[in-house]
């Protein structure tokens, strides 16, 4: 079933972390969790807003960015449908530090926060997802770091569609990477024009192929070691 055409039920049962809730956490989750649509460009949440919910993506594609005193945007991470964000926020009971802005129509399924942290006190097993959650987002950060700092554009480009590749914080991601050139530029700091000449660099190196509706990875290791000095 595509993520477009998925029920709100079908979407939380899908969950990684559902499937380790018992039948009476699971019915609680599904009476609370709520639905909403949100067009492109629109935001899923924004930054100084209190952090009533967990997130999860059933359709569509977000991206978490900041605007500075100048107006100009910084994007932190894409996040693909099947995956869950925000968790941060609501364990330390604090506004929300980030926008999160729609990249194409998205539905969104919303778990109230009272109902995330009773999970926190019935289940081990969801408490220990979160823990491996925070632990991969870390490394997903620091790896962000490096990139935005030593790598050039094309790396940064390998990198930024490797990372989408987390079994843990997207688990719904196909060989099929559903992004356009547009948004692989947003997600890796760049225009449209210039990721587009890096995905071509990548597609001459066997990495990946530029399909009708995406990005086929044909190549995930390659693109994890991925430096420019390997092009040739």
């Amino acid at each position: 079933m595509k993520s477009a055409d998925i029920s709100l039920k079908n979407a939380v049962r899908a969950a990684n972390w559902a499937q380790l809730l018992d039948a009476d956490q699971l019915a609680r989750v599904e009476a609370d969790t709520v639905e909403a649509f949100v067009p492109k460009g629109g935001f899923v949440c924004r930054k100084g807003e209190p952090a009533e919910y967990w997130i999860g993506v059933i359709s569509g594609m977000v991206k978490m960015n900041n605007f500075s005193a100048s107006g100009k945007a910084m994007t932190f991470i894409g996040v693909p449908p099947g995956s869950w964000f925000g968790e941060g926020s609501l364990l330390k009971n604090e506004i929300r530090k980030y926008d999160t802005m729609a990249l194409r129509d998205t539905r969104v399924a919303r778990l109230p926060a009272a109902t995330f942290h009773w999970l926190l006190d019935t289940s081990l097993p969801f408490t220990r997802f979160l823990l491996m959650q925070l632990n991969e987002r870390l490394g997903q950060f620091i790896g962000m770091v490096e990139n935005d700092r030593l790598l050039d554009l094309n790396t940064r480009v390998a990198r930024c569609l490797a990372s989408m590749f987390n079994s843990h914080l997207y688990p719904g991601v196909d060989t099929l990477v559903q992004l356009s050139q547009e948004e692989i530029g947003l997600l890796s700091g760049s225009s449209r024009q210039r990721a587009n000449q890096a995905l071509q660099v990548l597609e001459k190196q066997g990495l990946l192929r530029l399909d009708y509706g995406g990005i086929r990875v044909l190549d995930l290791d390659g693109l994890r070691r991925y430096e420019a000095d390997d092009a040739t």
